[in-house]
């Protein structure tokens, strides 16, 4: 089976899956003698198209687990404006060192559902987006040491390819319900309405955070205000150039301490083929 295309396709709120999908893609690109464009799928505006492939096109595909599986205001994007047509595809999560749950399985289904053949899949460990206390700088050299050697892997499968493959098999329901968030207790926590806030002392109203925020949630005039749907990806928090940008929930600080209390052993990369 010829390719003549690599594409790799991303919703990256603050880096990480953009960095752990790029080093693959590159990887691959490189191993295989492929030309390579990266397509970020992140922002409002970047998520208004619809993206097109067909045959000869091998499509890596990124997401970030959140809560167990993709981000549900994100992933209805991804099911609309995603068409295969036929493509080979890669699905790749990254997770924030807790675990990946059913977001691979998930992705693999969407885009299996959506007229691509996956052939290959990971779940790479990466920072979370909560706290820099679990998997800061990852992907690390030894990750990408591993993403190398799973690039190697992924072109010896396709080299070999005559025809489509079944669907590369994952662990997971892509149904499954999404994970329960616990406080430092024990106790489920619910942080749905929690939005971030700003100090005004720090703030300069540069926009940054407004503009960077995937959801468009952030009032571009007066960046305190949050009229929008907050997914708590983090990205207004850690783009702002000033440190103005906070959460102050109570529920969700102690989400937060929970995890950085029992996740700290650092997770391994799996790759499926």
């Amino acid at each position: 089976m010829e390719l003549r295309q690599i594409t790799a396709v991303y919703y990256s709120a603050t880096g990480v899956t953009d960095k752990a999908v790029r080093a693959l893609a590159e990887a691959l690109a490189a191993e295989m003698a492929l030309p390579l464009s990266c397509r970020s799928f992140t922002r409002p505006g970047e998520r208004a198209e619809v993206l097109s492939f067909g045959e000869g096109e091998l499509v890596m595909v990124g997401c970030p687990t959140y809560a167990g599986r993709m981000p549900n205001k994100i992933a209805p994007d991804f099911q609309a404006k995603l068409r295969g047509n036929g493509a080979l595809a890669v699905p790749v999560v990254t997770f924030g060192n807790r675990a990946y749950d059913n977001s691979l399985a998930e992705l693999c289904a969407l885009l299996e559902s959506g007229g691509f053949h996956t052939v290959a899949a990971g779940a790479f460990p990466g920072r979370h987006a909560f706290t820099d206390a679990l998997g800061e700088g990852r992907p690390d050299w030894d990750d990408r040491r591993a993403i190398q050697r799973f690039a190697g892997q992924i072109a010896g499968k396709l080299r070999k390819l005559e025809v489509v493959p079944p669907p590369v098999e994952v662990p997971g329901d892509p149904e499954a319900p999404y994970y329960i968030p616990k406080g430092l207790d024990g106790e489920p926590v619910k942080f749905l309405k929690a939005k971030p806030r700003t100090d005004l002392g720090k703030c300069c109203n540069c926009g940054v955070c407004a503009r960077a925020c995937p959801m468009g949630a952030i009032d571009l005039s007066d960046v305190a205000e949050v009229p929008g749907t907050c997914i708590k990806c983090q990205s207004c928090v850690r783009k702002c150039t000033h440190h103005a940008k906070y959460f102050d929930d109570p529920a969700f600080l102690s989400h937060v301490a929970m995890l950085e209390k029992h996740f700290q052993e650092p997770k391994e990369m799996e790759t499926y083929l």
